[in-house]
């Protein structure tokens, strides 16, 4: 099962707090091979520059971000190594279909790059933690899931699927 993971959600699984728990689970199976994950190349710097923002704000000691950057680091090496994820690039057709989302939705670059990441790989199941997100995402034909909102859902989608 392909499923599309942004940057909210990415972030969920190395800070503690709502959604860790379903975003624990979801790289569990990624590891284990029954799910294959994505994001884009934006959602690389978009992360750990949330991480940075944690640390500028005191939400994080220094010590904790150079953690979660170094979990984050490791984790995608030994994923993308295993092809248990993939990094989508930023074509020129993904830019250009994401310029209509943003016009059309009121949407940040962001979430459209990521939108329409998500559909060029053909993912099955889009995770944000971004209710907003999660919404316009389903309006536009994505089985998108609020990983804080929405845990339980995800795991019997994902258990269904299997």
């Amino acid at each position: 099962m392909l499923v599309y993971l942004d940057s909210s959600a990415i972030v969920k699984r190395y800070i503690k707090e709502a959604g860790t728990e379903i975003m624990d689970l979801v790289f569990e199976d990624a590891e284990t091979g029954r799910i294959k994950l994505f994001f884009s190349i934006w959602n690389v710097g978009e992360v750990l520059g949330i991480f940075d923002r944690y640390k500028r704000r005191k939400l994080m000691s220094e010590g904790e971000l150079k953690g979660a950057v170094g979990k984050y680091t490791n984790e995608f090496t030994k994923l993308a190594t295993l092809r248990y994820l993939d990094v989508v690039p930023l074509y020129t057709n993904i830019i250009a279909d994401a310029i209509k989302l943003i016009l059309e939705y009121h949407v940040y670059e962001a979430d459209a790059i990521q939108m329409v990441s998500s559909k060029d790989r053909n993912c099955v199941l889009f995770l944000t933690a971004d209710r907003k997100l999660a919404k316009v995402a389903r309006s536009i034909g994505i089985n998108a899931f609020d990983v804080e909102k929405e845990g339980e859902q995800i795991k019997n989608f994902i258990e269904s699927r299997n």
